[in-house]
C-alpha cells in the first residue's frame, strides 16, 4: 500500500516542479511519418540545387504529389535544403596594381596622367 501511495504522489510532485498541465507532458504527436516525402524532396533538391522550396513543390506536384506549402517549407528547413548562394563578384579598382594599396593607386593614377 505504501508503494502505490508513493507512485501516486510522484506524478503531482513532478507536475508541481514545472507547473505544467498534465496534457502538456503526456502529449504524443499524431503527425504521420513523412519519410518518403523527405527522401523525394532531398532527391529533387540534389538534382536541382538552385531550386527553392516553391519550385521543388511544383516539381512534386508535376509528379502527382500534392503538399501543403507550409508543410513543404517545414520539411525543406528541417532537411537544411537551403539554396546555395552564389559568391558576390569582388569589386575591382580601375587601376592595375592598386589592389587595396591607396598609395599604389595614387602612383598609378599619377603615372597615367603624366603620359
Amino acid at each position: 500500500m505504501r508503494a502505490s501511495a508513493a507512485a501516486r504522489s510522484a506524478v503531482p510532485l513532478a507536475r508541481g516542479l514545472g507547473g505544467l498541465h498534465p496534457k502538456t507532458y503526456r502529449y504524443a504527436s499524431k503527425r504521420p511519418d513523412d519519410g518518403a516525402l523527405r527522401s523525394k524532396l532531398k532527391e529533387l533538391a540534389s538534382q536541382r540545387r538552385r531550386f527553392g522550396y516553391r519550385r521543388l513543390g511544383l516539381l512534386l506536384a508535376g509528379q502527382g504529389i500534392k503538399v501543403n506549402r507550409k508543410k513543404l517549407y517545414r520539411l525543406y528547413r528541417e532537411e537544411r535544403l537551403t539554396v546555395r548562394r552564389r559568391g558576390r563578384p569582388q569589386a575591382r579598382s580601375g587601376y592595375p596594381g592598386a589592389h587595396g594599396n591607396p598609395a599604389g593607386a595614387q602612383s598609378t593614377l599619377v603615372d597615367r596622367l603624366r603620359g
